[in-house]
């Protein structure tokens, strides 16, 4: 065990708190985690939205042992190696309709989204259509921490230490309203008109300036906001409309988390571009990849010249072999064991289990979707934050781990948790509640 946790700048943590109090977790199998202290903590976030098929699943493993000590390492740029080549195969048929054909690799979510805002605008310029270089994105999306992520992202604290971000950026508003959808079940009624918001910013600034709308299908990092009925469908329209690309941002949805492959299929609304990480290989290698719709490789195939690099952009680690044999046996897991459809079956428990925890002290909303769920608690006078960090480590101490976003408790377990250990979750996250002042 660490005798010194300083050194360690922890990410999205508030450092001294953590070190004063260390929460420090040492193996996981299925669907718990074991801390230093040897107890169980029953995985309530699938890690960090990722670990869907659950933790240390012996096929993904092995497949990660084997290919480290075949093939470790292969340069991405002019070289190849088959796992990539196979796995976009298997990605671009997991798409339903067949309106996907393409696969870009990156390392993560946030790298994902830097691919697909840059593809947006090369594709526009290989079109001749320079002129469409601006993002819009949504108040409280959460994109990734990279300059492109944050200046489409809509979290203030994310972007507010870091100087002006992209240019020609502009947000939609955001979908939440407690007035008119507190307590709803899956999607709610109000809020469809929040969309025709995205028609106004395109008068505003002349739609041939802009290049592409980014949203979350299901906003997660914010707090699981869930969009109104027809939301999507409005927004697909409106691009259409001024031949805008439209990305979805499925790092969080995408992998069962809906209980169907992806939101795409769960909404029927079909983007331009999605995005992906997380469960791509269930967390266990980090990797992230760009969707993109027929077309757009071809934009840049026809219209370079042939033996020229089309797309100047890429990463070291892009289709890394150790992530993309992750990914292929991970894939193989979903299969065999028809974890989405187990996701898509147990929503309607999921959702009876959670909104159970309605009239229980300082919750004033509770939402869900598939197997994802939002519980906000009313923030402590100026304290905001401090009552739901409360409910973090009490949880922990207690036997469950969930994410927190401020006030808001976010719940998103593995795919493959079972009846009984929802009940589990629900009863010691409501014993917490009962007992945070």
């Amino acid at each position: 065990m660490p005798t010194n946790l300083e050194p360690y700048w922890m990410p999205f943590t508030a450092n001294r708190q953590f070190k004063a109090n260390p929460r420090l977790l040492t193996g996981a199998k299925d669907m718990h985690y074991t801390t230093a202290d040897g107890r169980q903590i029953l995985d309530g976030t699938a890690g960090l939205w990722c670990v869907n098929a659950g933790h240390s699943r012996p096929k993904i493993v092995e497949a990660i042992q084997k290919q480290v000590a075949h093939l470790d390492y292969a340069p991405p740029f002019q070289m190849g190696h088959p796992g990539a080549f196979e796995l976009a195969e298997k990605l671009v048929h997991m798409m339903p309709g067949g309106h996907f054909d393409h696969v870009f690799y990156g390392n993560s979510g946030s790298e994902a989204v830097e691919s697909a805002l840059k593809i947006a605008i090369a594709y526009h310029r290989v079109r001749g259509e320079g002129s469409r270089v601006r993002l819009i994105g949504r108040e409280r999306g959460y994109h990734g921490v990279g300059f492109g992520g944050i200046s489409v992202g809509g979290i203030g604290a994310n972007r507010k230490f870091f100087g002006s971000l992209l240019p020609g950026v502009d947000h939609l508003p955001h979908t939440h309203n407690l007035e008119q959808n507190a307590f709803t079940r899956g999607q709610p009624q109000w809020g469809t008109h929040l969309a025709d918001e995205l028609e106004r910013i395109i008068n505003l600034h002349d739609a041939s300036t802009i290049a592409a709308v980014i949203v979350e299908p299901v906003a997660g990092s914010t707090g699981v906001l869930i969009p109104p009925v027809g939301y999507l469908e409005r927004l697909r329209a409106i691009c259409d409309q001024y031949n805008i690309l439209l990305i979805f941002d499925e790092v969080i949805t995408g992998f069962g988390r809906l209980g169907a492959s992806f939101a795409i299929e769960y909404f029927g609304v079909i983007p331009d571009m999605i995005t992906v990480a997380k469960g791509i290989t269930n967390g266990t290698v980090p990797m992230g990849a760009v969707l993109t719709r027929k077309g757009i490789y071809d934009a840049f195939m026809e219209r370079v010249p042939e033996n020229s690099i089309e797309l100047f952009h890429g990463y070291t680690y892009s289709g890394h072999p150790l992530a993309c044999a992750a990914a292929l046996a991970t894939l193989e897991v979903y299969q065999e064991e028809e974890l989405f459809k187990r996701a898509n079956e147990l929503a309607g428990y999921w959702q009876e289990a959670i909104h159970s925890l309605n009239g229980l002290p300082h919750v004033i909303d509770i939402r869900n979707l598939g197997l994802v769920a939002g519980i906000e608690l009313a923030p402590r006078s100026g304290q905001p934050g401090t009552r739901g960090m409360e409910c973090l480590q009490r949880c922990y101490e207690t036997g469950l781990l969930i994410r927190t976003t401020g006030d808001i408790i976010a719940l998103s377990p593995p795919l493959m948790i079972q009846k009984d250990q929802i009940d589990q979750l629900v009863e010691i996250l409501g014993g917490v509640l009962k007992e945070v002042v």
